[in-house]
């Protein structure tokens, strides 16, 4: 068999292609490498997108609004003083887009119109915070991004 440019190209992209694949199947494999989705029940969630944009209007449109703030303790969630605090019920959910095992959810628990979010539960970067809460069955959506 003679050695020509044809032949060239094709040991060439062969080795190229095999190059490839070779790393796609170590990234697949390896688990270092974390490939899973956002949410495990994403498409559930992604029903339900119409009531949090009205959830999020709601609470939008309230004279006050709820704030939520960092501070040395922790991150502090101002729940708006015009509302009585006794009737919100609800979760807060965080969730850290670098690494999904450190998301953790708590019920909203007040004993003032102030919830603080202790600093031992969470770890310095970016986190994104999602608060669920109701008021005599009208339903309020906060999302907000903080770097701790």
């Amino acid at each position: 068999m003679k050695f020509n440019w044809g032949t060239g190209i094709i040991i060439g992209f062969g080795s190229f292609m095999t190059f490839i694949l070779f790393f796609v199947f170590l990234v697949q494999s390896n688990s270092k490498y974390d490939n899973e989705l956002v949410a495990n029940d994403y498409y559930k969630q992604e029903s339900k997108v119409q009531s949090d944009i009205e959830s999020q209007n709601l609470s939008n449109a309230l004279k006050t609004k709820l704030k939520v703030i960092k501070t040395s303790e922790g991150i502090q969630v101002y729940f708006p003083e015009d509302i009585d605090y006794k009737k919100i019920k609800g979760t807060i959910s965080l969730y850290r887009p670098s690494n999904q095992k450190l998301d953790f959810e708590m019920k909203i628990s007040l004993s003032s119109p102030i919830m603080l979010i202790p600093n031992h539960k969470l770890i310095g970067g970016l986190w994104e915070i999602s608060i669920n809460w109701k008021v005599d069955e009208v339903a309020y959506l906060n999302k907000e991004t903080i770097y701790f």
